[in-house]
């Protein structure tokens, strides 16, 4: 077992107003899993992912990674934002060198992992341009890749197709699968997009706006890559999105 998400419950507290956005919130994921956290607007995904990043604490429970507990962030965890969070004045080269460097790797081991990466995510030639002068999609790709710099035990997305339209989202889903199998990180995604679930996932967890009870589990038990045209395919979907409703209901 990779992560062990055990009885996390997250309150927040606003002068004298207090909100539970989780509650009693467990599960587990396996070594080189894909999961998705699927669910409506606030139902506390991506709380729970920073939770997990250590961005935050929990009020209640515990998450381990490899065995051990979450205290803070590290680099056991990469983190993909829905904003990209490049910075603007470095290169697409030192975006992705600049963890790498802050883990004080050498420069050798740098070079060749960010060759491997560039290849990975089919961005050789574009390594000298900056953050402005790429496409949405070649900046997803980046923050992908950097996020995976210094291969972290586990990496955390956050609606990482957010920003992109509709049939880019398609082609980037693709890409990102891509990525993902050459490198097979344990992935938790959060998204609120079904088929993207369904694209992307070894399991997806169903949340729910009542302080983000799971209500399903779902292992999608598709060959890779995906048929989206496929009856099998769509029955997940059909499935999905008929326990979407029922999250809404709470």
């Amino acid at each position: 077992m990779k992560v062990d998400i055990q009885n996390i419950s997250k309150v927040f507290k606003n002068n004298k107003k207090v909100k539970e956005v989780l509650k009693d919130i467990s599960f587990q994921v396996e070594e080189g899993e894909f999961i998705s956290l699927l669910g409506p607007s606030g139902c506390g995904k991506t709380t729970l992912l920073t939770i997990i990043a250590g961005f935050q604490q929990a009020t209640g429970g515990k998450i381990l990674v490899s065995g051990k507990e979450v205290k803070k962030s590290g680099p056991d965890r990469g983190f993909v934002f829905q904003s990209y969070a490049l910075f603007p004045w470095m290169t697409v080269k030192d975006n992705i060198l600049y963890p790498m460097k802050q883990q004080k790797m050498n420069k050798e081991q740098r070079n060749n992992r960010l060759q491997e990466l560039l290849e990975m995510s089919h961005l050789e030639g574009n390594e000298h341009l900056y953050p402005h002068q790429i496409s949405g999609g070649m900046k997803q790709r980046t923050a992908v890749i950097r996020a995976l710099a210094c291969k972290p035990e586990v990496l955390l997305m956050d609606e990482p197709l957010g920003a992109v339209d509709f049939q880019m989202r398609k082609i980037l889903q693709e890409e990102l699968e891509s990525i993902w199998i050459q490198d097979r990180t344990t992935v938790i995604m959060v998204t609120h997009d079904v088929d993207e679930a369904v694209y992307m996932s070894d399991r997806v967890i169903v949340m729910s706006t009542d302080k983000g009870k799971i209500l399903k589990d779902l292992k999608v038990n598709l060959p890779r890559p995906r048929d989206r045209e496929s009856d099998e395919y769509n029955e997940y979907k059909i499935n999905l999105t008929n326990v979407l409703k029922g999250a809404l209901n709470y």
